[in-house]
């Protein structure tokens, strides 16, 4: 090696050392933080739908269950109308139809039915009266059809 050459004494090019991959840049820890709180967000506003719409849920399940065991008797009628008023206290407040019966309770059944309303009257009709009498009248899959158009309607 020669002492008077000045380019003999420089070493070669030497890069830093790559820092690793941890700790994370201030951007990353932010990105996560973000995600987070998104995360938690998305979680909080989905669980509030599932509660606000629990009653719609418990609505179809029982009406699935009294298609299910569907029977010409006073007591089944007497569901499927307790059904409806459920619901119809939840989508119409305001008119109070739990405490509707006869004639007012088929009024409002006929007035918040979707459509073709005169033909749907005397199954309706027979509907209500049926939880009332010893032998209802009224054909339990005829009330099943106008109680899902009208639920279906209402949620």
């Amino acid at each position: 090696m020669n002492e008077q050459d000045p380019l003999a004494q420089l070493r070669d090019i030497h890069l830093p050392d790559m820092g690793g991959i941890w700790p994370p840049a201030p951007g990353w820890w932010l990105l996560a933080m973000l995600c987070a709180v998104g995360l938690v967000a998305a979680v909080i506003l989905w669980r509030r739908q599932r509660r606000h719409t629990a009653w719609r849920r418990e609505a179809r399940r029982l009406m699935a269950d009294l298609e299910a065991r569907a029977s010409k008797t006073p007591d089944w009628f007497s569901e499927l109308n307790a059904l409806l008023k459920r619901v119809a206290r939840r989508s119409h407040p305001g008119q109070n139809p739990q405490a509707m019966s006869g004639e007012q309770w088929i009024a409002f059944l006929l007035a918040t039915a979707p459509s073709n309303r005169i033909a749907s009257r005397p199954v309706v009709e027979a509907m209500v009266i049926s939880t009332w009498q010893p032998n209802p009248t009224a054909n339990p899959h005829q009330a099943l059809d106008f109680a899902t158009l009208w639920l279906e309607a209402q949620l």
